[in-house]
């Protein structure tokens, strides 16, 4: 088998209680023959446009030898550098499958001006901009990241006499605003199939492109996900999407289940499976006051070590010795695949989640939301206001005063925690430039510990297209930490009336808005010198 899924104790009785109605129903050979009302009458018209990606692997066969071609085109024109911008589901697939192959890939999915110029001036490692091309992968073609990150090269290269044209490829949906202009302008475009969402497009174009272009082999990733699609098409309890659907999506003979799931990736070769996991099932199903929220954890994180009965560690393995540890931990769920097996079997497990939850996995109703409140902040302009107080230079904001009431750093943290429901989760959000800030990622170790709850980390504002609908549309249950820095330097989005850092500012601030309006309390913390006030940051949170 190309997936393995194995379970045991509650989990398996909870898998073994849900399994005969999801084959009873022909749920898997029905999606796989496009069945639009397996997720219910209000769903039917989305779902009928959103299943192309059970064909992906045979509709994208065809640009494996385009993709080559190009690539080697580009090299002997010295071009051997790629940046991907994109976001979402548009870069969060392509940096698993370059990770994971071992070639370059920078990716661009985010509007710190630190973040941006680091792209654009490359390093003496992979490249200058004279030795880059540029991705630029958007369904829509209005994604504002997306857009001003292609202004922004474009002007860079017209700056040393290089054409954009020649340097800059288009991955968009037919038919979308950004493949008539991308035509207009020269550049070399790539369409994909219109009925596939962000999220579920790891295995068309718009994970292919990038990852090829860098120089993953993308033809074996095609291989290993055929070698799956019989194995997820059968409706038999042995089918591992079906298996795994019901591990994370069903319920107890009380009706009970966990809505959170811990990812730990524990000696696999898969390099960065879990952030793709992430935004799939986040994405997918918190809508509608329910959902499933995935929990990027470490082997040795508190979570794992202690683990809250309302979360369900699933481990990534690669060694079948690996599944032993189910003796000491009868509840975990452990996994192992190749990376094109994981791909298919997840898409499907996500899909058929939907059903069990009663919610339509290929929407995203409140994703919108951040970004309208963006807009109208652009347009405003208003002032951030003064911050309720300022601690070793850290500015501190919250939507509700009372969070404040201590004075400190620490005790507006521990009045956050207070808030939390015995089911709820801390989801701390960093809009900072992620390469200077790398070690911004390992407050989450200690906010969990503190706090006692499952805490997730998401870099702004790559989040706002994937964890950003659960906040939103899932369960009331989460609390709010925004990370911002004052940057020393800006960048001008050419033919925009914004910069890149009033760009991310108005991101942050509008969905903090957002999250407000729907009784989220949110604490929002700026550093105004980034690389001594983190240390601040670790230190209250302890």
């Amino acid at each position: 088998m190309s997936f393995e899924i194995h379970v045991s104790g509650h989990v398996k009785q909870v898998v073994d209680e849900t399994l005969p109605g999801l084959v009873e129903d022909l749920v898997a050979s029905g999606i796989t023959a496009g069945d639009a009302d397996l997720w219910g009458a209000e769903a039917s018209d989305e779902a009928s446009r959103r299943l192309g990606w059970v064909q992906a692997v045979s509709v994208s066969r065809p640009l494996v030898p385009e993709i080559e071609a190009l690539r080697d085109d580009l090299h002997a024109r010295g071009i051997t550098r790629v940046v991907l911008a994109g976001m979402g589901g548009s870069s969060l697939a392509p940096e698993v499958i370059a990770q994971t192959s071992g070639v370059p890939l920078v990716i661009l999915d985010s509007t710190s001006p630190g973040q941006v110029l680091a792209a654009i001036d490359g390093d003496t490692e992979t490249g200058g901009l004279a030795e880059t091309v540029l991705v630029v992968s958007s369904k829509s073609g209005s994604t504002v990241e997306t857009d001003s990150a292609r202004r922004a090269f474009a002007a860079a290269w017209s700056d040393l006499g290089i054409d954009p044209a020649d340097r800059i490829v288009v991955v968009t949906d037919p038919g979308s605003p950004l493949e008539a202009s991308a035509r207009e302008a020269g550049y070399r475009v790539f369409t994909a199939d219109a009925t596939v969402g962000g999220r579920y497009s790891a295995l068309t174009a718009f994970g292919l492109v990038p990852a090829g272009l860098a120089g993953a082999d993308v033809s074996e990733l095609l291989d290993e996900a055929e070698a799956t699609l019989l194995e997820v098409a059968i409706d038999d309890v042995h089918n591992p999407a079906l298996v795994l659907a019901a591990a994370i999506a069903g319920t107890d003979a009380s009706g009970s289940r966990r809505d959170k799931l811990g990812l730990v990736s524990d000696g696999t070769h898969i390099v960065g499976l879990p952030d793709w996991i992430e935004q799939l099932v986040a994405e997918s199903t918190g809508k509608a006051g329910t959902g499933i929220l995935p929990v990027v954890l470490l082997p040795v994180s508190p979570e794992v070590e202690q683990t809250p009965e309302d979360l369900q560690i699933l481990r990534i393995v690669d060694d079948a010795e690996h599944f032993r540890v189910l003796e000491q931990n009868p509840d975990e769920v452990l996994i192992s695949g190749s990376l094109g097996a994981q791909f298919v079997v997840w898409e499907y497990a996500t899909a058929i989640a939907g059903r069990l939850l009663g919610i339509n996995p290929f929407d995203q109703p409140d994703v919108e939301s951040a970004k309208e409140a963006t807009r109208g902040l652009l347009d405003a302009r208003p002032d951030a206001g003064a911050p309720a107080f300022v601690e070793s230079g850290v500015e501190i904001r919250v939507t509700d005063p009372a969070l404040a009431s201590s004075g400190t750093l620490e005790g507006v943290l521990d009045a956050l925690w207070a808030r939390l429901s015995p089911n709820g989760y801390v989801a701390i959000q960093a809009y900072v430039d992620r390469g200077a800030l790398p070690q911004l990622a390992g407050l989450r170790e200690l906010v969990a510990a503190d706090s006692g709850r499952p805490t997730t980390f998401g870099w702004g504002p790559r989040f706002l297209h994937s964890t950003g609908q659960f906040h939103k549309g899932g369960p009331a249950e989460g609390v709010f930490v925004q990370i911002l820095e004052s940057a020393d330097v800006d960048l001008e989005i050419p033919g925009r009336p914004f910069t890149f850092g009033e760009l991310i500012r108005a991101q942050a601030a509008g969905d903090a808005q957002v999250l407000a309006a729907h009784g989220r309390p949110v604490v929002t913390l700026t550093l105004t010198d980034p690389q001594v006030e983190v240390l601040a940051l670790f230190e209250a949170a302890q």
